[in-house]
Protein backbone atom coordinates (compact mmCIF):
# COMPACT_ATOMS: atom_id res chain seq x y z
CA UNK A 1 0.00 0.00 0.00
CA UNK A 2 1.32 3.44 -0.92
CA UNK A 3 1.88 5.81 1.98
CA UNK A 4 0.84 8.76 -0.17
CA UNK A 5 -2.56 10.35 0.42
CA UNK A 6 -3.79 13.21 -1.70
CA UNK A 7 -5.37 16.15 0.09
CA UNK A 8 -8.30 17.18 -2.08
CA UNK A 9 -7.54 20.85 -1.50
CA UNK A 10 -4.85 23.38 -2.30
CA UNK A 11 -5.42 25.18 1.01
CA UNK A 12 -2.03 25.39 2.76
CA UNK A 13 -3.61 25.86 6.20
CA UNK A 14 -5.67 22.70 5.78
CA UNK A 15 -2.57 20.80 4.59
CA UNK A 16 -0.64 21.84 7.70
CA UNK A 17 -3.52 20.97 10.03
CA UNK A 18 -4.21 17.56 8.50
CA UNK A 19 -0.52 16.67 8.16
CA UNK A 20 0.10 17.13 11.88
CA UNK A 21 -2.76 14.77 12.75
CA UNK A 22 -1.82 12.10 10.18
CA UNK A 23 1.91 12.14 10.94
CA UNK A 24 1.41 9.35 13.51
CA UNK A 25 0.62 6.93 10.66
CA UNK A 26 3.82 7.59 8.66
CA UNK A 27 1.69 8.87 5.79
CA UNK A 28 2.71 11.49 3.29
CA UNK A 29 -0.05 14.00 2.70
CA UNK A 30 0.35 15.72 -0.66
CA UNK A 31 -1.85 18.58 -1.90
CA UNK A 32 -3.66 17.88 -5.14
CA UNK A 33 -1.94 20.91 -6.67
CA UNK A 34 1.31 18.91 -6.68
CA UNK A 35 -0.31 16.75 -9.38
CA UNK A 36 -1.86 19.75 -11.17
CA UNK A 37 -5.33 18.62 -10.08
CA UNK A 38 -7.91 21.37 -10.40
CA UNK A 39 -10.60 21.89 -7.78
CA UNK A 40 -13.66 19.66 -8.16
CA UNK A 41 -17.03 21.18 -9.01
CA UNK A 42 -18.82 21.14 -5.66
CA UNK A 43 -22.40 20.67 -6.77
CA UNK A 44 -23.58 18.54 -3.86
CA UNK A 45 -26.34 19.69 -1.52
CA UNK A 46 -24.60 18.74 1.73
CA UNK A 47 -21.16 18.79 3.34
CA UNK A 48 -21.01 14.98 2.98
CA UNK A 49 -21.79 15.05 -0.74
CA UNK A 50 -19.24 17.76 -1.45
CA UNK A 51 -16.50 16.03 0.55
CA UNK A 52 -17.12 12.78 -1.37
CA UNK A 53 -17.08 14.67 -4.69
CA UNK A 54 -13.73 16.25 -3.81
CA UNK A 55 -12.12 13.03 -2.57
CA UNK A 56 -13.32 11.01 -5.57
CA UNK A 57 -12.11 13.71 -7.98
CA UNK A 58 -8.61 13.61 -6.44
CA UNK A 59 -8.53 9.80 -6.55
CA UNK A 60 -9.55 9.71 -10.21
CA UNK A 61 -6.98 12.33 -11.21
CA UNK A 62 -4.00 10.84 -9.34
CA UNK A 63 -4.66 7.14 -8.75
CA UNK A 64 -3.89 7.58 -5.06
CA UNK A 65 -6.05 7.44 -1.95
CA UNK A 66 -7.47 10.85 -1.06
CA UNK A 67 -8.82 12.74 1.92
CA UNK A 68 -11.19 15.67 1.65
CA UNK A 69 -12.58 18.16 4.12
CA UNK A 70 -15.80 20.06 3.56
CA UNK A 71 -16.70 22.52 6.22
CA UNK A 72 -18.64 25.69 6.85
CA UNK A 73 -20.75 27.61 9.30
CA UNK A 74 -24.49 27.30 10.03
CA UNK A 75 -26.35 30.22 11.56
CA UNK A 76 -29.66 29.33 13.20
CA UNK A 77 -31.31 32.72 12.57
CA UNK A 78 -30.53 32.28 8.84
CA UNK A 79 -31.97 28.73 8.75
CA UNK A 80 -28.54 27.11 8.48
CA UNK A 81 -27.01 29.52 5.99
CA UNK A 82 -24.31 30.07 4.73
CA UNK A 83 -23.84 26.30 5.21
CA UNK A 84 -22.24 24.60 2.22
CA UNK A 85 -21.85 28.01 0.58
CA UNK A 86 -19.73 29.43 3.42
CA UNK A 87 -16.58 29.86 1.31
CA UNK A 88 -18.49 31.63 -1.49
CA UNK A 89 -21.13 33.43 0.61
CA UNK A 90 -20.26 36.87 -0.81
CA UNK A 91 -19.72 35.51 -4.33
CA UNK A 92 -16.75 34.48 -6.45
CA UNK A 93 -13.83 34.63 -6.08
CA UNK A 94 -13.88 33.37 -2.51
CA UNK A 95 -12.90 36.10 -0.03
CA UNK A 96 -12.85 35.48 3.73
CA UNK A 97 -13.27 39.12 4.72
CA UNK A 98 -16.14 39.78 2.30
CA UNK A 99 -17.92 36.63 3.49
CA UNK A 100 -17.50 37.64 7.12
CA UNK A 101 -18.70 41.20 6.48
CA UNK A 102 -21.78 39.93 4.64
CA UNK A 103 -22.67 37.69 7.59
CA UNK A 104 -22.31 40.58 10.04
CA UNK A 105 -24.62 42.65 7.81
CA UNK A 106 -27.20 39.84 7.50
CA UNK A 107 -27.37 39.65 11.30
CA UNK A 108 -27.56 43.41 11.85
CA UNK A 109 -29.89 44.21 14.75
CA UNK A 110 -30.36 40.56 15.74
CA UNK A 111 -30.19 40.00 19.52
CA UNK A 112 -27.30 38.02 21.00
CA UNK A 113 -29.53 35.12 22.08
CA UNK A 114 -30.56 34.58 18.45
CA UNK A 115 -27.03 34.66 17.00
CA UNK A 116 -26.26 31.01 17.75
CA UNK A 117 -24.24 29.14 15.15
CA UNK A 118 -21.94 26.21 14.65
CA UNK A 119 -19.04 25.22 12.51
CA UNK A 120 -19.53 21.89 10.72
CA UNK A 121 -16.81 19.65 9.31
CA UNK A 122 -17.00 16.44 7.30
CA UNK A 123 -13.85 14.42 6.57
CA UNK A 124 -13.99 11.80 3.81
CA UNK A 125 -11.23 9.29 3.04
CA UNK A 126 -11.39 7.16 -0.10
CA UNK A 127 -8.93 4.37 -0.95
CA UNK A 128 -9.71 4.75 -4.65
CA UNK A 129 -12.27 6.47 -6.88
CA UNK A 130 -14.73 3.55 -6.70
CA UNK A 131 -14.37 2.95 -2.95
CA UNK A 132 -17.86 1.76 -1.86
CA UNK A 133 -17.13 2.27 1.83
CA UNK A 134 -15.29 5.55 2.35
CA UNK A 135 -14.48 6.64 5.88
CA UNK A 136 -16.81 9.54 6.73
CA UNK A 137 -16.40 11.55 9.95
CA UNK A 138 -18.46 14.54 11.01
CA UNK A 139 -18.12 16.96 13.92
CA UNK A 140 -19.46 20.36 14.93
CA UNK A 141 -18.46 23.29 17.15
CA UNK A 142 -21.07 25.45 18.85
CA UNK A 143 -20.72 29.21 19.14
CA UNK A 144 -22.23 32.66 18.71
CA UNK A 145 -21.73 35.20 15.93
CA UNK A 146 -20.37 38.55 17.16
CA UNK A 147 -21.25 41.96 15.75
CA UNK A 148 -17.60 42.81 15.02
CA UNK A 149 -14.25 41.09 14.53
CA UNK A 150 -12.15 40.10 17.56
CA UNK A 151 -8.70 38.53 17.16
CA UNK A 152 -6.42 38.18 14.16
CA UNK A 153 -5.67 34.45 14.03
CA UNK A 154 -7.30 31.60 12.13
CA UNK A 155 -9.21 32.11 8.90
CA UNK A 156 -12.72 32.17 7.50
CA UNK A 157 -15.31 33.32 10.04
CA UNK A 158 -12.98 32.82 13.04
CA UNK A 159 -12.83 36.52 14.08
CA UNK A 160 -16.61 36.66 14.63
CA UNK A 161 -17.13 33.09 15.89
CA UNK A 162 -17.25 33.33 19.69
CA UNK A 163 -16.89 30.13 21.71
CA UNK A 164 -18.70 30.44 25.09
CA UNK A 165 -16.78 27.48 26.55
CA UNK A 166 -13.39 29.07 25.86
CA UNK A 167 -14.69 32.65 26.37
CA UNK A 168 -12.91 33.87 23.24
CA UNK A 169 -13.25 33.84 19.47
CA UNK A 170 -11.68 31.19 17.28
CA UNK A 171 -9.34 33.91 16.00
CA UNK A 172 -8.00 34.49 19.54
CA UNK A 173 -7.02 30.84 20.05
CA UNK A 174 -3.61 29.27 19.61
CA UNK A 175 -3.37 26.63 16.87
CA UNK A 176 -3.15 23.92 19.55
CA UNK A 177 -6.19 25.20 21.47
CA UNK A 178 -8.23 25.49 18.30
CA UNK A 179 -7.24 22.00 17.12
CA UNK A 180 -8.43 20.54 20.43
CA UNK A 181 -11.85 22.19 20.50
CA UNK A 182 -12.71 22.79 16.84
CA UNK A 183 -15.00 20.93 14.47
CA UNK A 184 -12.06 19.95 12.24
CA UNK A 185 -9.93 18.81 15.15
CA UNK A 186 -12.71 16.59 16.49
CA UNK A 187 -13.48 15.14 13.04
CA UNK A 188 -9.80 14.41 12.41
CA UNK A 189 -9.39 12.65 15.77
CA UNK A 190 -12.39 10.47 14.91
CA UNK A 191 -10.89 9.75 11.50
CA UNK A 192 -7.52 8.89 13.07
CA UNK A 193 -9.20 6.40 15.40
CA UNK A 194 -11.11 4.65 12.57
CA UNK A 195 -8.14 4.70 10.19
CA UNK A 196 -5.90 3.20 12.86
CA UNK A 197 -8.39 0.39 13.56
CA UNK A 198 -8.74 -0.43 9.84
CA UNK A 199 -4.98 -0.48 9.27
CA UNK A 200 -3.75 -2.15 12.46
Amino acid sequence: MSNTIILASSNKKKLKELSSILSQFSLELVPQSAYNVTDAIEDGLSFVENAIIKARHACQATGYAAIADDSGIEVDFLYGQPGIYSARYAGEPSDDNKNLCKLIKELGGVNADKRTARYQCVIVYMRHAKDPTPIICQASWEGVILEEKVGDGGFGYDPIFYCPVAKKTAAQMSAEEKAFISHRGKALREFSKIFSEKNS
